[in-house]
């Protein structure tokens, strides 16, 4: 069984910074891409960022040129830097992973269980 575990959400003010860390933990397993998504109260999940294996990104257009997804392979860690955060951006932040374990023959997707973000003065 693989799980993440999310870290670092929290309140901050507009304009502030928050980083997001994700690591992912079990035994005998390989991930592809990892990302995050967030999901605001009275809305659905919608994507945030993600990265590959081999370090292509994508993000999304409401938060392009304000937030940087990383990752560390060996950790399998993924992060998410935020600046310039805006009132808009307060959801829960999700992780997720596509992962192959020993017991599988595909990828299968695994979320970690949500960090929130409160952007407010």
């Amino acid at each position: 069984q693989v799980q993440l575990s999310e870290s670092g959400g929290g309140l901050v003010q507009p304009g502030g910074s928050l980083r997001l860390s994700c690591a992912a933990s079990g035994r005998g397993f390989r991930i592809d891409t990892m990302g995050w998504y967030r999901q605001a109260p009275g809305q659905g999940r919608e994507l945030v960022a993600t990265v590959t294996r081999g370090g292509k990104t994508t993000y999304a257009d409401s938060i392009q040129g304000r937030f940087i997804i990383s990752r560390d392979v060996d950790k399998n860690t993924v992060y998410l830097q935020m600046n310039s955060l805006k009132p808009e951006d307060t959801a829960v932040y999700y992780c997720d992973a596509e992962v192959l374990t020993s017991s599988d023959s595909f990828y299968r997707d695994y979320w970690g269980q949500g960090t929130q973000v409160t952007v407010s003065s």
